[in-house]
């Protein structure tokens, strides 16, 4: 069966220890730590998510990888984006997991990179963090061209690979906070050089922006071949006025312990994600499952509730509809997430669900 249109699901390659968490956190300190110890903040709020298929997984072990490539396979996932860390002056984490999948060739499956350029704090991954002072781990640097030259000759062996996702020919690289790179063109210059100059055919840049849709039209103007506009603030800011969600913000911002937790009801959320901006040729939707980040946040965290296979079937329909007038190479649809289990938004099966968000995407998407 073919895929309706071209569904890259974002994969956090973590769930294993490294020796940076060890210093920061403890011993075998991984996503699952926040996870396990996850607790309801509210009547009916649907927390620990508990894996169930996988179980409790270590991503190093290979036949782990192949049973999640598997059932996205089946559930017409074309291939996952893995999340890739490189904060300048070539220091990088979390590599083992997308080496071992490149060096070995296993599992054959698509993928492509994301480039995830933002710093790491210690509200980025603890919950127990999040009502103390905020310190920065590791810091987001964009040293300039020699360090852009070498950030592409680390990345080279994975655009070469046959099984590397590709538009219009070329390798697709997608850049989560495209605005932040402060000489983008630059960077962007310097890698369309050496792709060529390599014997590739380019590099299509995917931008990601956030809030409103001007937002997504500065990220294009800086030279990005397609955008992904994340709207979900905005969204919120639809369903509460934008003054309203502003000052909930500042709120949880200065007076934590006082302010209730955030909470959308998920059918509100889709009902106000699209617009007629996602139907451009060069604007990618995102699918939404599910979130949840209070294993990560606690009461900081915004929580969607009622999320539910059923509603994200209509999810997935409604982002089918912006794309089917578009080329076919362009028909695609970022699933936001395959397993940020820490953000409670993941389509790997859960002991309350089931395989109920894969069904559903595999009835609209074939």
């Amino acid at each position: 069966m073919k895929s309706k249109a071209r569904v890259i699901a974002f994969y956090l390659p973590q769930y294993y220890p490294i020796p940076e968490n060890d210093e920061w956190w403890g011993k075998g300190f991984t996503e699952w730590t926040n996870v396990g110890k996850a607790k309801p903040l509210f009547r009916g709020h649907y927390q620990p998510h508990v894996p169930a298929d996988l179980g409790y997984y270590d991503l190093r072990l290979p036949i782990i990888r192949e049973q999640q490539a598997e059932m996205a396979k089946e559930a017409g996932i074309e291939g996952f984006c893995y999340w890739h860390y490189w904060f300048g002056n070539g220091r990088t984490l979390l590599t083992e997991v997308f080496d071992d999948v490149l060096h070995s060739g296993k599992p054959d499956f698509p993928f492509c990179l994301g480039w995830a350029n933002h710093d790491w704090s210690r509200r980025t991954w603890n919950n127990s963090e999040a009502m103390h002072k905020n310190v920065d781990l590791m810091i987001q640097e964009y040293p300039g061209e020699h360090d852009y030259i070498n950030h592409f000759y680390s990345v080279l062996p994975a655009f070469k690979d046959p099984r590397y996702i590709t538009v219009d020919g070329k390798p697709l690289f997608y850049i989560y906070a495209a605005a932040a790179v402060p000489d983008l063109q630059t960077f962007m210059d310097i890698w369309r050089k050496l792709a060529l100059e390599n014997g590739l055919k380019g590099i299509h840049f995917v931008g990601q922006s956030t809030g409103w849709a001007k937002n997504a039209d500065i990220v294009l103007k800086k030279g990005v071949d397609a955008v992904v506009s994340e709207v979900f603030w905005k969204t919120e800011a639809k369903i509460d006025g934008k003054m309203i969600r502003l000052l909930k913000a500042k709120l949880m911002q200065y007076f934590p312990m006082l302010s209730p937790v955030r909470k959308y009801k998920y059918k509100d959320i889709i009902r106000n994600l699209y617009s007629d901006y996602e139907k451009k040729e060069n604007v990618y939707p995102i699918i939404l499952p599910n979130w949840d980040r209070s294993p990560r946040a606690g009461k900081r965290a915004v929580v969607y509730t009622d999320c539910e296979p059923k509603y994200f079937r209509k999810n997935v329909q409604e982002a089918l509809n912006i794309v089917k007038e578009k080329a076919p190479e362009h028909r695609i649809i970022f699933l936001k997430s395959w397993n940020e289990w820490g953000e409670g938004n993941h389509v790997e099966p859960d002991l309350k669900y089931g395989h109920g968000y894969l069904d559903a995407l595999k009835e609209v998407i074939f």
